[in-house]
């Protein structure tokens, strides 16, 4: 544990500089099995509310594993730090006012409940719901053929568990909902919650 260190805050609170940015700062946090559409909708909702002239980032589970996890495995010791990690970087990002899109298997509550508390009233959880079968019939990455055969250990779905989200703000099931209406579903629940600025766009 780190020693000797002060928390700086910045000059501006949160509001003055939302205001000033004209973005409120929000966690979305996509849960789901491998495979179920975690990535493709957060890549989608990222473009959609970035051509919308907002301020978003997406923060992806493999992505982040290719630099600042890229020392942790598969373990369940291991994934909590993956997540306990990525919770402090979306926390950042959050006070910075962005939008941030985070694209996680995320498999135990817990893990998923301490970063909520570290964002507090600014996370929203969106269970990507698909069926294991339906995950694996998809198997875009042929990470479900492996596991089965038993090349990937501790992999989620099928040998190590997946804690559903029990009451998430949003539910999309994606053997039926559409990328786009999954988009969609998402907007519409921040703007419903007063999560999203009011673009002003000039007169064409």
């Amino acid at each position: 544990m780190s020693t000797n260190i002060t928390w700086h805050s910045s000059a501006l609170g949160r509001e003055e500089r939302e205001k000033l940015l004209s973005s409120k700062g929000v966690v979305i946090w996509l849960t789901g099995l491998s495979g179920s559409g975690k990535s493709t909708i957060g890549r989608a909702l990222e473009a959609n509310l970035i051509r919308e002239g907002r301020f978003a980032y997406g923060l992806d589970g493999d992505n982040i594993r290719f630099g600042l996890c890229k020392d942790l495995g598969f373990s369940p010791e291991d994934r909590k730090e993956n997540i306990r990690r990525i919770g402090a970087v979306a926390q950042l990002f959050c006070d910075a006012g962005a939008i941030t899109i985070c694209s996680f298997v995320s498999p135990y509550k817990n893990d998923r409940d301490a970063v909520r508390t570290l964002v507090a009233n600014r996370f929203v959880e969106v269970h990507v719901d698909c069926s294991v079968e339906e995950c694996a019939r998809r198997d875009p990455k042929g990470l479900y053929k492996k596991a089965r055969a038993g090349e990937i250990p501790n992999f989620t779905g099928i040998s190590a568990p997946y804690e559903a989200p029990i009451d998430p703000e949003i539910h999309i099931d994606t053997a039926t909902s559409s990328i786009e209406h999954s988009v969609n579903t998402i907007v519409a629940y921040l703007m419903h919650q007063d999560l999203l600025h009011v673009v002003d766009r000039p007169n064409r």
